[in-house]
């Protein structure tokens, strides 16, 4: 209770993240492509040269089969993605309501499709909450995906009138409780099915050129997993970073998922599992490339057997270490309990 007697105004906690089609259909797919895809952030080639590319050759193609993916992952609950978003919001929100005395609330914005990045904000300022915390649920920075979402909160935001207080997390590569957390996933895996030949750590790809211009994304990727082997304690030999998910005909970040574990499948190596530390939440890149396609790859090359070791999701040490990153960044908002 503040000292002229009234509740102290709440704060928001916008939890960010990609963002899914509504349902696994073609043209809901199209939908989304059509406004991902068009994001200068994600893809920034000049205009005339790669409008005609999308709205000719990709639009009307690739929907369907992106849609016939999506419903292999789909379930009752509908896209995990959002579905695991907003059990981490709700987690996330009860756990800090324990911790903090400041009223708060946490809900998701997503950088396309819905609910929008406009909903979650309305949704916060609705609920009184003066002062917004965006937290992007992408450990390593990227422009396209951490600054598409700075770009997107800030599209909003210049057409309101009374503007909120803004904070804003850019990442969490090297939070201990996030790396934390990863290594006790991994073990939990391995106590269930065993040690693995050599552990895969995939993170999302980029083209090479924006690391070239300055996007600090790979480094952040190796600063976790090396982050990673060393609270695992596992040699070099024992593991490997890789990029999926590429696109296009330029050059990626290398070395490439699917080709590292087809090579693998080719030297005999019996058991591989596959761990995806960018991905905050299991969604097409994890459930169906990884757990589906590349799992395909391997053992088809020869590999014996493959295991994929989901994202963090809502666990409780996931969460713990969300809430302790957001509460690092509301000092001098909240009072602690």
């Amino acid at each position: 209770m503040c000292d002229n007697g009234r509740m102290p105004e709440p704060i928001g906690i916008l939890l960010t993240n990609l963002g899914t089609p509504d349902a696994p259909t073609t043209s809901a797919v199209r939908r989304y492509l059509r406004e991902f895809l068009s994001d200068r952030r994600v893809v920034d080639l000049p205009r005339p040269l790669w409008l005609p590319i999308l709205h000719l050759f990709i639009l009307p193609f690739r929907p369907r089969r992106s849609a016939h993916a999506y419903s292999s992952i789909w379930s009752d609950n509908g896209s995990p993605l959002l579905h695991i978003a907003r059990l981490q919001a709700a987690a996330l929100e009860k756990l800090l309501r324990g911790e903090i005395a400041t009223p708060l609330h946490a809900t998701v914005g997503m950088g396309y499709g819905n609910p929008s990045m406009r909903c979650g904000l309305e949704e916060l300022r609705e609920r009184g909450c003066g002062r917004v915390l965006v937290l992007p649920l992408y450990p390593q920075y990227s422009s396209a995906t951490t600054g598409s979402a700075f770009d997107a909160v800030t599209k909003v935001l210049t057409s309101w009138r009374a503007l909120p207080e803004v904070r804003w997390i850019n990442g969490y590569h090297r939070h201990p409780g996030y790396i934390g957390a990863l290594a006790n996933s991994v073990r939990e895996f391995w106590q269930e099915h065993g040690e693995p030949s050599r552990l895969l750590l995939s993170f999302h790809g980029l083209p090479k050129r924006y690391d070239a211009a300055g996007d600090p994304y790979r480094a952040q990727c190796e600063q976790t997993a090396r982050g990673l082997a060393s609270a695992l304690e596992l040699p070099e030999e024992r593991w490997a970073l890789t990029f999926q998910s590429r696109f296009g005909r330029e050059e990626w970040l290398q070395p490439y998922t699917d080709m590292t574990l087809r090579a693998w499948g080719g030297d005999g190596l019996e058991r591989v599992h596959v761990l995806c530390p960018g991905f905050s939440a299991d969604c097409l890149e994890t459930l169906e490339e990884i757990d589906i396609q590349n799992r395909h790859f391997f053992l088809e090359s020869g590999g014996a057997e493959f295991g994929y070791i989901p994202a963090l999701n809502e666990r409780p040490d996931h969460v713990r270490a969300l809430a302790d990153l957001v509460k690092l960044h509301l000092g001098g908002w909240v009072e602690t309990r």
